[in-house]
């Protein structure tokens, strides 16, 4: 399954950086974060709990940019 979730991020290096720490979380197959348009598209492992994967995406983020919104 795949979600997109409007975000909040400073940078386009700020959103790299979200996106390879997300695309580390267990339960994301995969993860774009697109600077330009303030999103980000997560595709979810088969039988993934959404809502408990965004959990971990959040504070995978907040990790490496302190600042950044995801808006769940």
């Amino acid at each position: 399954m795949k979600k997109t979730y409007k975000i909040e991020v400073d940078c386009a290096n700020c959103a790299n950086n979200m996106e390879e720490a997300a695309k580390k979380v267990p339960g994301v197959k995969d993860c774009a974060v697109s600077f330009m348009t303030l999103k980000m598209k997560v595709e979810f492992e088969e039988g993934a709990e959404i809502n408990a994967v965004m959990k971990d995406v959040c504070a995978a983020c907040k990790k490496v940019e302190d600042d950044c919104e995801i808006f769940i």
